[in-house]
C-alpha cells in the first residue's frame, strides 16, 4: 500500500506553473529523500500533501485519504517539521511539546521527547534563547509526537552541527523501524544518502527521476571511481590508462590515480599499470556521488 500518492498534480501561481503534473508514489514504511534545487517546486508539493495548498489539477492521497476531503485525519496522523519553523520566544520547550500533545490527543511525555532530540537539558527554558540547531531540535520533537505514521520533514538538518546531524539520521532510522514512513527533502544530500530507500529528483516542477541511488547511478551509465594506490606513477602512465576503454576521467594525485571509468574497465585499468610497469599497492572503488547524480538530472543545479 501506498502512504503518499499525487497522479497528475499541477499547482499554478499567477503566470507561474510549481508543478508541472506530478506522479509520485511513496509506499509504507519507506524512507523517501526529495531533492530539487530551489524553485524546483519541493516546498509547494509538501504543502499540497498537507492541504497547505490545493492543485488546479490532479489527486493527492496521503496515508490512504483524499488529502483535500480528509485533511484533519490525515494531519491528526502525521508528523511535520516546517522549512524556516518559529518558536514562541515566552514558551519553554515543554511548553511547546506540551501543546502539540494536547492538540493530537496524545499521552507522550514531553520531557523523554526533548531528551530523546538532545534538549533534556533545555526542557524548562523558554524558545526566545534557543540557537537556531536548538529550535530545530524543537521542532523535530513536535514532529514526532503522537508516534506518527508519516513524518514529513522540510530541510530537517537545517542549522544543526554534525552531530546533531548524525542524532538526526539516528532518529529516522528508528522512527523507520517502528513503521512510520519518513518523506523529507534536504540539500545535504550525504544525508539523504546514507537514510534514503528511493529518493526522487524534482526540477521545474517535474518529476525527473525515481529510484534508489543505486537505481540512479545504474541509470546514468554506471561509472565509479577506480582509486590505485601506487608505488609511483611511470611518465606516460596516465596517459595509457585514460586511453583504455570505458575509462572517461584520469586524476593523479602524488602516488594515487583516480580512474572514472565503467565496471568492466576496473580490470583493464591494472593490468595496463603493470604493463607499464607501476606497483600497485592496494586499490578501491568509490561509487558515484549523491551529488553527481543530482547534477546530472537537473542539469548542473545545487
Amino acid at each position: 500500500m501506498a502512504t503518499v500518492e499525487l497522479e497528475g498534480v499541477i499547482k499554478r501561481f499567477s503566470n507561474v506553473t510549481a508543478l508541472s503534473g506530478i506522479d509520485l508514489t511513496v509506499e509504507d514504511g519507506e524512507i523517501f529523500g526529495f531533492l530539487g534545487p530551489n524553485g524546483a517546486g519541493k516546498s509547494t508539493t509538501i504543502n499540497v500533501l498537507l492541504d497547505f495548498v490545493r492543485p488546479d489539477a490532479g489527486s493527492v492521497r496521503v496515508l490512504g485519504r483524499d488529502a483535500r476531503e480528509e485533511s484533519v485525519a490525515i494531519r491528526s496522523r502525521t508528523g511535520v517539521l516546517p522549512e524556516g519553523f518559529s518558536v514562541y520566544d515566552r514558551l519553554t520547550a515543554r511548553e511547546h511539546v506540551a501543546f502539540a500533545i494536547d492538540s493530537k490527543e496524545a499521552s507522550d511525555d514531553p520531557e523523554a521527547i526533548l531528551q530523546r532530540v538532545g534538549l533534556g537539558d533545555a526542557v524548562d527554558r523558554k524558545a526566545g534563547g534557543f540557537s537556531t540547531g536548538m529550535e530545530q531540535r524543537l521542532a523535530l520533537a513536535i514532529a514526532l509526537v503522537g508516534k506518527p505514521d508519516l513524518l514529513i520533514l522540510d530541510e530537517p538538518s537545517s542549522g544543526l552541527d554534525p552531530n546533531g546531524a548524525r542524532e538526526f539520521r539516528e532518529i529516522i532510522r528508528e522512527e523507520h523501524d517502528r513503521g512510520a514512513t519518513v518523506f523529507f527533502s534536504s540539500h545535504i544530500l550525504g544525508q539523504v544518502e546514507s537514510v534514503c530507500d528511493r529518493v526522487g529528483i524534482l526540477r521545474d516542477g517535474e518529476v525527473v527521476a525515481v529510484d534508489s541511488i543505486e537505481g540512479l547511478r545504474e541509470a546514468v551509465g554506471g561509472e565509479s571511481t577506480l582509486v590505485v594506490e601506487t608505488d609511483g606513477l611511470s611518465d606516460g602512465a596516465s596517459d595509457t590508462v585514460a586511453g583504455v576503454e570505458g575509462v572517461s576521467d584520469v586524476a593523479v594525485d602524488g602516488t594515487q590515480l583516480r580512474a572514472s571509468c565503467t565496471d568492466d574497465a576496473k580490470t583493464a585499468v591494472l593490468a595496463t599499470l603493470d604493463e607499464e610497469g607501476v606497483g600497485v599497492s592496494d586499490f578501491s572503488t568509490e561509487e558515484t556521488s549523491l551529488e553527481t547524480l543530482f547534477s546530472h538530472y537537473t542539469g548542473g543545479g545545487t
